[in-house]
C-alpha cells in the first residue's frame, strides 16, 4: 500500500514556478495531486516550512481535504526528514511507500526524497506538482532523484499504479469523477461517450471514422 505525503509551500511561490505553463494550471496540478489520497483512502502527511515567513501556509482547499491529518509546520529546517516531528509522523503511518510534492523541486521533493531513499523507502516523485524557477533546475533535479533511485512520474501514472484495474475498488466508479474534476480532458472524452451510447446515433461522417 502506498502512502502520500503533501509537502507545499505559499500560492505566492507557485507563481514563479516552471513546472507548469501557468500557475492556474499548477495549481490544479497540486489539487489533483492532493485529492488522490481521498480517492484512495491513503494516509496523507501535510508539512511546510517556515510557514509565518515569506514561505507561506498550504493552500487551504488542500487543508480542507485533510482536516484530520497531520500538519507538521517546521520551525526551520529546509529537509523535512530532520525534523523529529516529521519523521515521528511517516514512520507512525507504518508503509514503506511514499509519494511526494514540493516546492521547489531541487529542495523541498529532493532533500526529502533522497532522505526517504536513505532510510529504506519506495519513493515515487510527482513531477506534475513540483515545481521551481527554470527549466534546466527542474531536469537537473528529475535527473538527480532518477539517480538516487527515486521513481520520477505523472500523476496519471501514480492513480494508473494505484488502482491497477479499473474493475477493482477504488476503480473506474470512484476515478471517473475525480477525472472528470481534476482532468477534464479525460472526463469530457468520457460524458461524451456516455451521450453517444445513451443517444445512440452517429452524425454524418462518424462512421468513416476509425474504431
Amino acid at each position: 500500500m502506498k502512502f502520500s505525503t503533501v509537502s507545499w509551500v505559499s500560492a505566492a511561490f507557485m507563481a514563479g514556478t516552471a513546472t507548469a505553463d501557468n500557475a492556474s494550471l499548477f495549481m490544479q496540478n497540486i489539487l489533483a495531486y492532493a485529492a488522490i489520497g481521498t480517492v484512495f483512502d491513503m494516509p496523507v502527511v501535510m508539512t511546510t516550512s517556515a510557514e509565518t515567513g515569506p514561505n507561506g501556509p498550504l493552500p487551504q482547499e488542500i487543508l480542507d481535504m485533510y482536516p484530520n491529518a497531520p500538519l507538521i509546520k517546521r520551525e526551520g529546517e529546509v529537509n523535512a526528514w530532520d525534523s523529529a516531528e516529521f519523521r515521528d509522523a511517516i514512520r507512525a503511518a507504518n508503509k514503506s511507500q511514499i509519494i511526494l510534492g514540493g516546492i521547489v523541486t531541487e529542495v523541498c521533493t529532493s532533500f526529502l526524497a533522497r532522505s526517504l531513499r536513505a532510510e529504506g523507502y519506495s519513493v515515487w516523485a510527482n513531477l506534475e506538482a513540483s515545481g521551481t524557477t527554470t527549466k534546466e533546475i527542474r531536469d537537473i533535479a528529475n535527473a538527480a532523484l532518477l539517480h538516487a533511485g527515486v521513481s520520477v512520474t505523472s500523476l496519471f501514472a501514480i492513480i494508473g499504479d494505484l488502482m491497477r484495474d479499473w474493475r477493482a475498488t477504488p476503480g473506474s466508479v470512484e476515478l471517473l469523477p475525480y477525472l472528470n474534476q481534476y482532468m477534464p480532458a479525460y472526463g469530457m472524452v468520457a460524458r461524451a461517450h456516455r451521450a453517444a451510447i445513451e443517444n445512440g446515433t452517429l452524425i454524418p461522417g462518424q462512421e468513416l471514422l476509425p474504431r
